[in-house]
């Protein structure tokens, strides 16, 4: 059977390890020329299929290829596009097969999370009615954590470790001011359902006391009075308070703390800030003096301080998936599968897709302490080796290189324009 080409596209919130995921994917598949001719990179993601915009990456050096695996950001562009279900929408399924036949496209790597998983999934499925199989992959991403199956998603590690960095460099910073200036400080980071980087912060302590002295999670329904108890106990006992909230840190019942009440390209609710939400209520209720930050983009953007075995890891998940694919797999997604604690070992495995799409996974209640504002010994061994070693990026006038790519387009073969 000829070689045929492949569809690689990065979806959703980008994080700092992504490239090193396309990395994974592009260097293994030019070892498998007998199976993959080359590889096409959709410009902003699976738009660049509906589009018939592609990025030929054949057209880049052997050394830029290589230098993805140290820059943050989506190296081909990303997109928040959600493809609606194949008898909603039909129209967008057959247009991307009719792009992967025009341009010979057998294998499609889709690089992202949840909703993500869903479209690999259901692409596998229309490709076949339609008369023309597509292998899809589904390469696992995503800092919030929440994908199935897996033990844990290459993009968590790296932004768990900015948070817990961040959370303790900046608790030393508030304690040596607290006596005359601020008593609490909030850091707010990503996670609508799912509280995983918010229990990361919990690794910036050591002993008893240290911060953070409060964590608010998703699983957590919110107590106000139960909350202010715990400021004011840790402003009296330690003099300050540090806390780390969660975006979708919610009430009893479910409402957001911080819903602005629109929503976005995928249904979800938009968020408007829970750090200001949180600060103005200690300042109304406790009338202590704060500071607060968000996280934000920067979370998931510090390739320079990201975790050595998220960027082994995420450039394994891009390795397997197109030794998934040339092994004649589909519809499924390679997994991480933890074998040790002490010492840290994991290997790479696969789940099939409909285990895994729309699917989330929480962090489970014997992660949190008892009274739902830190975490568990349990959940300190789960977090303690993502977060470990350093890749750090080359530096060059103490700034971080990141490689420029050519992106040369290939050719458009289809008269049919398509407008999302």
């Amino acid at each position: 059977m000829p070689a045929m080409n492949a569809f690689y596209a990065q979806s959703g919130g980008v994080t700092a390890v992504i490239n090193a995921s396309a990395c994974g994917v592009i260097e293994t598949a030019r070892k498998h020329r007998k199976h993959i001719a080359n590889v096409y990179a959709g410009r902003n993601g699976i738009i660049g299929a509906l589009t018939e915009d592609m990025i030929d990456t054949n057209r880049e050096t052997a050394a830029t290829i290589a230098a993805l695996r140290n820059m943050p950001g989506g190296a081909f562009g990303s997109a928040r596009y959600k493809l609606k279900g194949i008898e909603e929408n039909r129209a967008e399924y057959e247009r991307l097969i009719e792009v992967f036949r025009a341009h010979n496209i057998g294998y499609f790597f889709y690089n992202g999370g949840n909703d993500s998983m869903d479209t690999a999934h259901k692409v596998s499925l229309i490709s076949k009615k339609m008369g023309f199989p597509v292998q899809a992959i589904g390469v696992p991403k995503t800092v919030d954590n929440d994908l199935p199956v897996t033990d844990n998603c290459p993009g968590f590690g790296s932004v768990a470790k900015y948070v817990a960095v961040s959370t303790r460099e900046a608790a030393m910073d508030v304690a040596s001011m607290a006596s005359t200036s601020t008593k609490v400080f909030i850091l707010e980071v990503m996670g609508r359902h799912a509280g995983w980087i918010a229990a990361a912060g919990g690794l910036a302590g050591d002993k008893p006391g240290d911060a953070p002295h409060i964590i608010l999670f998703p699983e957590v329904p919110f107590d106000q009075p139960a909350f202010l108890a715990k400021v004011r106990a840790s402003v009296e006992n330690h003099g300050y308070c540090v806390i780390v909230v969660s975006e979708g840190a919610a009430w009893p019942d479910g409402r957001f703390l911080a819903e602005a009440g629109t929503r976005d390209a995928f249904g979800h609710a938009q968020l408007g800030g829970v750090a200001p939400v949180i600060a103005q209520m200690v300042r109304d209720n406790l009338g202590y003096k704060y500071h607060y930050a968000i996280a934000d983009y920067l979370q998931r953007s510090a390739r320079h301080i990201a975790s050595a075995v998220d960027v082994e890891q995420a450039y394994a998940v891009g390795r397997e998936a197109v030794r998934l694919a040339v092994a004649g797999k589909s519809a499924v997604m390679p997994v991480i599968k933890r074998t040790s604690d002490k010492p840290y070992r994991w290997k790479i495995g696969s789940a099939p897709l409909s285990r895994v799409a729309n699917k989330e996974k929480m962090v489970p209640r014997r992660y949190i302490t008892k009274d739902g504002f830190g975490i568990t010994e349990a959940c300190r061994r789960y977090l303690a080796p993502l977060v470990r070693g350093e890749d750090y990026p080359p530096f060059i006038n103490g700034l971080p290189k990141y490689p420029t790519l050519k992106g040369v387009a290939v050719p458009g073969k289809l008269q049919t324009k398509f407008v999302v």
